[in-house]
């Protein structure tokens, strides 16, 4: 096996949990920032689909009724909203992913992966919800705030300490499945390339081939992902603006097919780039500090589990 050079900490270290957070923030932070007109139109497409009803068209209503700035509307929500997130979902699932290798051991790796980024994405949603409740009222009423600094005080004293999480089971029933399936997804595609296609151990191969892995891993796992979160993304929305009181409410208003059509095909056209991109950027800090790329086990969890 190729010891990386350069190496600052060992796996598995506290160092290593660090660099992992920290490249989970700048990741998930700078590639959400980066696709922030894509997601207010997909936002105002869930809450108003009678008048953003294509991508195009929506683009030129935005551009024409609020002006240019309009594509920008929640971009701080996005930075430091989904970089928080991104740093607990990386991170934690890097730690859970030991910690459950080392404790299950008489389960498959599929068993583990999915526990694992469930464990993760629980704690990240706790901490991105806040800013996804000021982010969406930001990008759906024009009124409502300019950004996080007046976003805050403003929910805080309509709706107290709840506005901030009134979407926070909705958060969950939307980002739970997709990153159990993202993660695991990754993680097969990235063993599948090795074994089937490359048919070389990934110590074997060169940092540059490792990261080519990395992206096309990535992007199968954000399309399938985006998929099976749909649902629950529309109701987020809903939730959101005030389009209805409850869960339940809101999938009867938005109907069972619009639940998995609606929004959809400019989810997956900004989706599944974002996910490569994150999964690039958080390998390329990981390979920067000398620690290997991601997917599978290591050494020690294969024996383990």
């Amino acid at each position: 096996m190729k010891e990386f050079q350069g190496r600052l900490c060992e796996e598995f270290s506290a160092g290593y949990y660090g660099i992992c957070t920290v490249g989970g923030m700048f990741s998930a932070g700078a590639t959400h920032l980066a696709i922030t007109p894509l997601d207010v139109l997909k936002v105002n497409m869930q809450v108003n689909p009678a008048k953003y009803n294509g991508i195009s068209s929506g683009f030129s209503t935005l551009w024409k009724e609020q002006g240019p700035s309009a594509l920008w509307r929640g971009w701080s929500g996005k930075l430091f909203g989904y970089g928080v997130q991104g740093g607990c979902k990386f991170g934690l699932y890097e730690y859970f992913k030991k910690l459950y290798s080392d404790v299950l051991v008489d389960h498959n790796r599929s068993v583990i992966f999915f526990v694992s980024s469930a464990s993760a994405q629980v704690f990240a949603d706790v901490a991105l919800c806040p800013f996804e409740a000021v982010k969406v009222r930001v990008q759906t009423q024009s009124n409502f705030a300019k950004g996080l600094i007046d976003g805050f005080p403003k929910v805080y004293a309509t709706e107290g300490l709840s506005g901030f999480y009134r979407g926070l089971f909705p958060l969950w029933g939307r980002n739970l499945p997709f990153s159990m399936i993202m993660f695991s997804t990754f993680e097969h595609s990235v063993d599948m390339i090795y074994r089937k296609v490359i048919q070389r151990r990934k110590e074997d191969c060169s940092r540059a081939q490792q990261l080519g892995v990395t992206c096309l891993a990535g992007y199968a796992a954000g399309a399938v992902g985006t998929v099976i979160s749909n649902p629950a993304d529309n109701i987020v929305s809903s939730l959101y603006n005030q389009k209805a009181h409850g869960v339940l409410q809101a999938a009867k208003n938005i109907g069972l097919v619009n639940l998995f059509t609606r929004s959809l095909p400019i989810r997956i056209m900004f989706v599944g780039p974002v996910v490569t991109l994150q999964w690039f950027f958080y390998d390329s800090i990981k390979v920067f500090n000398g620690l290997p790329t991601s997917g599978g086990l290591s050494r020690d969890m294969e024996e383990a589990s």
